[in-house]
């Protein structure tokens, strides 16, 4: 076994991944703990020494996958994802650049490439995005047209919610969202304008309770076929392991018939 299949296997292993895992929330506290000016004040450069120790594990890793697997390194999406977010953590952070500092917590997006469980979540969420692009045009849809009609309606009475067709969407995503939509803006709306309940009741049935829920539905769909895709892949393998040790066990069954 040459020295980068065993790198290779090594990398694969069940304590390397763990590690890893530990180091990344490791590293998640360190960089929260910068946050705070009185933990920098009495312990600052130790706080700094330990980023950088985690960084470094971070590039040996990396180093470590480019020379067991080459070009193939660059054929997995979690692998340029891990090679993104650890290239943004190398870059100085010093003038202009000052703002990629905050890009390092980035650093902890990386165990969701190390956890499979997160990995098929996150697969579910993409594989999900084409029906989403759908409901989300229909939701902008619906926005507009309610925006339209809002400002048309109680622009002149409310400027400061619905006066131009920009602030009638936002007023609108607040109601959406359920957050103070009824005292902070319907019953007030509904004490010069009665009968704006009409409007409102039907927008909130269609945009929260319809719409948002055929979000919902199509990202548990996606992940529970990539959850049955990665069951069936599992017990193909498991088949095809049977199989070969049938298939070795009925070759020392004809060997042996033939010897004796």
């Amino acid at each position: 076994m040459t020295f980068r299949q065993k790198t290779a296997d090594l990398l694969a292993t069940a304590w390397v991944r763990n590690f890893i895992v530990v180091v990344i929330i490791f590293n998640a506290i360190i960089l929260g703990m910068e946050t705070s000016k009185t933990v920098m004040d009495t312990a600052g450069p130790l706080i700094i020494a330990l980023d950088r120790i985690c960084l470094a594990i971070f590039v040996v890793e990396l180093g470590a996958k480019l020379f067991a697997q080459r070009m193939q390194f660059f054929r997995s999406g979690w692998n340029i994802f891990d090679f993104i977010i650890v290239g943004v953590s190398l870059i100085p952070g010093n003038g202009g650049l000052s703002v990629l500092r905050a890009l390092r917590i980035l650093r902890v997006l990386r165990v969701i490439s190390v956890v499979p469980s997160l990995r098929r979540v996150v697969e579910g969420f993409v594989t999900a995005l084409p029906g989403m692009g759908s409901v989300f045009l229909l939701m902008g849809i619906v926005f507009y047209i309610a925006a339209v009609m809002a400002t048309k309606l109680f622009g002149d009475a409310f400027p400061e919610w619905f006066g131009t067709l920009g602030r009638s969407g936002y007023s609108l995503f607040q109601i959406m969202t359920l957050e103070s939509w009824s005292m902070g803006i319907v019953r007030p709306v509904m004490e010069i304008y009665p009968y704006a309940w009409v409007f409102f009741v039907p927008f909130i049935m269609v945009t929260t309770f319809a719409v948002v829920n055929l979000l919902v539905g199509l990202i548990v769909n996606s992940m529970q076929d990539a959850h049955a895709e990665e069951g069936n892949a599992a017990t193909d393998a498991y088949r095809d392991e049977v199989l070969a040790k049938l298939e070795a066990i009925e070759k020392r069954l004809d060997r042996n018939a033939k010897d004796g």
